[in-house]
Formats: structure tokens, C-alpha cells, sequence
């Protein structure tokens, strides 16, 4: 068998994939979505995740884009079922920017309610990138399950999952703002307030959500 120079250099990148130098890790993931090839697809789908640099998992999310969806698709529906937290957010996050709904019907509930912030995230965003047509209201009341949840940035992006799916979202907002809980009502109220008006800053849509209920106000617009 004659080994090409081609041959020796993705042997070079699957190699450096694994250096302990985080650039020389973006600079192999950089080759090797800069010139596909099928035998990188298993070590890139293994290498997000466990690599621990954020830009690196990117640029490796990147490079499966580059590959056909045929090959990309049966390793990543796999991921997000795997053990590894890391694993399943960044299958998910890759299954959104590759945005083929075949993988719809691997975003599921226990996805979706993920124990953990990042994956339950990636979750949220791909979900809003897959759903089918016609099924917008439906994934809009299981996100709304969600109102609530975390800190800023987690429920930032819960909101903005939610506003990505329009009108659809209404009427699940409408009944969140009716549980007891005064955290979901101020998070459904701000997600509700930036439907309408894409432009205003969460934080002030959110405090503002705050005061309303703290003042006993209801969701009147919804």
C-alpha cells in the first residue's frame, strides 16, 4: 500500500488533536475541516468531548459541518445519550449548527430537562433549530417547564429559545404566569416582554418582570 502525502498529513492532524498545546490542537482541527476527510469523523466527534478549551470544541464543531451529514449524524445521535455531560452538550450544539431535522427525534424531554445548565442549553438551542413545522407550541410547553431555572445566562438563553419560536410560545406563557412560583412568573413575564420587544436588554426586561409580581401585576399582554 503507498502512503500519500495526504495520507501522512491526517495522520499528523488525528495525531495533534491530542497535543497538550491548545493551539496546536485549533490548528488541527483547523486542517482537517479545511480538507475533510471520513476518517477524521469518529477521533472529532470523540475529541469534543473531552477537550477541555472552549474555542478548540468550536473550531471541532466546525469541521464536522465540513463533512457530509451522512457521516456526522449516527456518532453524534449516539453522543447525546452518552454519560459525559461535555458530550451531550457538544453533540447537541454541533446537531444546531449542522441544523439536519432527522436529528429531531433525539432532542428529547429528559434533554430538554437536563440536571445540567450547559447541556440542557445546547438542548434548548437545537431544539429550536429542528423542530418540525407545526410543532412549535408543543416544544414552546416543554421549554416553559423550564421558566425558572438557574441563573442569568441560563435562563437568558432559555428565553431566547423561546422567543426564536414567535406567537407559538404564547400560550405557554400565559400559564406560567399563573403558578405560584413568583421565579416563574417574572421569567415567563420577561420572556413574554421580549417577544414584543425584541430590542429591550434582558436585565430590564427581567426586573422589571420582578416588580410586577412583587406588586401582585399579571400577565394582561399574553
Amino acid at each position: 500500500m503507498t502512503i500519500t502525502g495526504r495520507d501522512t498529513d491526517a495522520m499528523r492532524a488525528l495525531q495533534e488533536l491530542e497535543d497538550g498545546r491548545s493551539s496546536v490542537r485549533l490548528r488541527a482541527a483547523l486542517a482537517v475541516g479545511t480538507t475533510p476527510d471520513p476518517r477524521f469523523v469518529d477521533k472529532l466527534v470523540e475529541r469534543c468531548a473531552i477537550e477541555p478549551e472552549f474555542f478548540v470544541r468550536d473550531m471541532l464543531t466546525w469541521a464536522l459541518t465540513r463533512h457530509p451529514v451522512s457521516m456526522t449524524l449516527p456518532g453524534l445521535l449516539r453522543e447525546v445519550r452518552a454519560e459525559r455531560a461535555q458530550a451531550r452538550s457538544q453533540a447537541l450544539h454541533t446537531l444546531s449548527k449542522i441544523g439536519d431535522r432527522r436529528a429531531w427525534p433525539a432532542i428529547t424531554r429528559t434533554l430538554l430537562a437536563d440536571a445540567d445548565d450547559e447541556v440542557a442549553r445546547s438542548a434548548w438551542r437545537a431544539a429550536v433549530v429542528l423542530v418540525p413545522e407545526g410543532e412549535e407550541s408543543a416544544l414552546a410547553a416543554v421549554l416553559a417547564t423550564q421558566l425558572g431555572r438557574g441563573g442569568r445566562e441560563t435562563q437568558l438563553s432559555l428565553s431566547r429559545a423561546l422567543v426564536a419560536l414567535g406567537e407559538a410560545i404564547v400560550p405557554a406563557l400565559r400559564a406560567a404566569t399563573t403558578v405560584p412560583d413568583p421565579r416563574i412568573r417574572a421569567h415567563a413575564l420577561a420572556t413574554r416582554r421580549l417577544l414584543r420587544d425584541p430590542d429591550t436588554g434582558f436585565e430590564f426586561a427581567i426586573e422589571e418582570a420582578k416588580r410586577i409580581v412583587v406588586l401582585g401585576g399579571s400577565d394582561r399582554e399574553a
